[in-house]
């Protein structure tokens, strides 16, 4: 569907939670509604395809990851969520080898949209813990 201007704030989060139901199906190829060709990640210029790339890797390391939707905040063009994964890395993944048990970890991640598409975002991972616990 086209986006409208102004939408809801009940509206964007239903479509932001709609992202993350792509992500949780793997329907990667199908993320142009989305994504902006060009973002950034972290400050980092990317395209759709390095971002798309990107996630592939993490869902190519752990296969049970699940983008699980803890809290959701929504103001203006920007959506903040707290993230929570519970999954077991199979290969190589920020570095770290897979032990090969189970972690849990959470993620905060910034999103700021024009036209409805992410345009930039700002991820914060526990990696302290994920390190731990694959130690």
């Amino acid at each position: 569907p086209g986006w409208r201007s102004p939408i809801t704030e009940a509206e964007f989060e239903a479509h932001y939670r709609r992202y993350i139901s792509y992500l949780n199906n793997r329907r990667l190829d199908e993320l142009d509604e989305f994504l902006h060709e060009e973002l950034t990640y972290n400050g980092e210029p990317e395209t759709r395809a390095d971002y798309r790339a990107r996630i592939a890797g993490d869902v190519a390391a752990i296969p049970d990851l699940y983008f699980d939707v803890h809290l959701i905040v929504v103001s203006g063009d920007q959506i903040a969520c707290r993230l929570f994964y519970n999954c077991t890395p199979q290969s190589e993944w920020l570095g770290l080898q897979p032990n090969g048990k189970s972690i849990s970890f959470a993620e905060h991640v910034f999103y700021k949209f024009r036209d409805g598409k992410i345009y930039e975002v700002w991820s914060l991972l526990d990696v302290p813990s994920i390190a731990e616990q694959l130690a």
